[in-house]
């Protein structure tokens, strides 16, 4: 028996740490459920996120409920397997531990699926102005930016700055990027069609900015072109090559154009966790870590990376992606790695299985590839709601987003559609609801700005 091992309280058997509970590390845990090995998991959160579907939690088409399911409950039924909410700043490899912000953790094995976080090229102080989507908080935070908008534009008396108001730019047109465009498209001309006196909510304009020549572009030049003319049809003004310079609380400057939007989501780019820095090996450009193809740490055979923070070519010479189903099957494979190094046999290299890529445009089309066959419209779209609805984890979530999304089809209609706070402790002699800073005053010019800021807590209820 190692040093490490006597070291252990609880188990004499051999202790596995997995830092993650995303699609990768999820499924590590799954593959030593009873079997001869002592797993603690490791995640900031105690719920497993669906994070394909947080866009429709981002614009009011699900709850956050709906996509989510706690850890815990995943793996009751797994003895050996001991969850912990916690957060780990560092890991390290020489001594084989893990250190979170109140203890250390001793391991004999380590498999690190953290993940990946927004990058804004050199830009942090976008993130303010531009959240990206990665949490449900980010995602209850969209929705809030998105529905007060159309709130503060039913107050607002100037023309031109309601517009302002209604417009709403998404940054980076990958999937992620295509399918917000098209649900707030679809949100403004349908859901909300009829729920306002004052505004028309189908005059909002949904501004999609893309750097480079064309959308998706990890597909097809042909799907890219369906899915952009798709978003046209909704009423997305899609802008190619315009790289974006400037974003402001009232405008963003793209490809040298000045244009005037309150609301602005950020899609186009991901960095791997900076947990992945900590372990003082290689990384490539994206700040994730280059393993080995046992998904190993080089120079660490005991330690291995999975999903969105590892970096691997296929054998073809492309990069696995960061999918969903690359993580899941990465996952997998490391956990029976380590299987396979117990009992004294050589590890086996990773083989990604390209399972194909989708992405939905508004409530009833959307782009599929698989392997060389893509196609695209209602069929493509069919495929990608079977594959969501397999995927999400326990019956509820299964039955409840079906049930929702055959009403959401059936009748345009959504309950989602709530604006909540961040919880603020409450305050004498100010009204209760004490709303959050909105960034722009529409306000007639000549007013000022205290007087009629749809945010002021002491003119909360003022009608403009």
């Amino acid at each position: 028996m190692d040093p490490i091992s006597k070291e252990r309280p609880i188990s004499e058997r051999p202790h596995v740490v997995i830092i993650g509970a995303g699609f990768g590390g999820l499924e590590a845990a799954k593959v030593f459920g009873n079997k001869p090995v002592s797993v603690t998991l490791i995640d900031k959160n105690n719920h497993h996120l669906f994070q394909p579907l947080l866009y429709q939690v981002a614009t009011a088409g699900l709850t956050p409920a709906d996509i989510a399911i706690p850890i815990r409950f995943i793996l009751r039924q797994r003895k050996n397997i001991r969850v912990l909410m916690g957060e780990v700043l560092k890991v390290d490899l020489l001594r084989r531990r893990v250190v979170l912000v109140d203890q250390e953790i001793a391991y004999d094995y380590l498999i690190v699926a953290a993940g990946a976080t927004h990058t804004y090229f050199g830009n942090s102080g976008w993130a303010n102005v531009a959240p990206g989507l990665k949490t449900i908080s980010e995602a209850i935070e969209i929705r809030r930016r998105v529905l007060t908008a159309f709130e503060t534009a039913e107050r607002c008396a100037n023309d031109d700055r309601r517009q302002g108001i209604l417009t709403f730019a998404i940054v980076g047109g990958g999937a992620t990027g295509v399918e917000l465009a098209g649900a707030i498209a679809e949100l403004a001309r349908v859901g909300l069609a009829s729920d306002f006196r004052k505004i028309d909510p189908r005059q909002a304009r949904v501004l999609l900015l893309e750097a480079g020549p064309r959308l998706l572009p990890s597909m097809s030049e042909g799907l890219s072109s369906k899915a952009m003319e798709s978003l046209q049809r909704l009423g997305v003004e899609v802008l190619l090559n315009n790289p974006v310079s400037e974003i402001a609380d009232d405008h963003v400057v793209a490809g040298g154009r000045e244009l005037s939007v309150r609301t602005v989501i950020w899609s186009a780019g991901i960095r791997g966790s900076s947990l992945g820095a900590t372990l003082g090996t290689p990384l490539d450009k994206s700040g994730k870590i280059i393993v080995n193809d046992d998904l190993s740490v080089p120079g660490h055979p005991e330690a291995f990376v999975v999903g969105d923070l590892a970096s691997i070519t296929q054998t073809s010479g492309k990069p696995v992606p960061g999918l969903a189903p690359a993580a899941i099957q990465e996952g997998r494979h490391a956990s029976r790695n380590v299987l396979r190094m117990l009992k004294g046999e050589a590890t086996k290299p990773f083989r990604y299985v390209d399972k194909g890529s989708l992405a939905t445009i508004g409530r009833s089309k959307a782009v599929a590839e698989v392997g060389r066959f893509g196609f695209s419209g209602f069929p493509a779209w069919f495929v990608w709601l079977a594959t969501h609805i397999f995927f999400l984890i326990g019956f509820r979530n299964r039955f409840f987003v079906l049930l929702q999304w055959a009403w959401a089809y059936a009748t345009y209609h959504s309950y989602s559609r709530l604006i909540t706070y961040p919880w603020a402790s409450w305050t004498p002699d100010l009204p209760d609801k004490q709303l959050p800073q909105f960034p722009g005053c529409p306000c007639e010019k000549g007013i000022p700005p205290s007087s009629c800021n749809p945010v002021a807590p002491q003119d909360h209820g003022s009608d403009h």
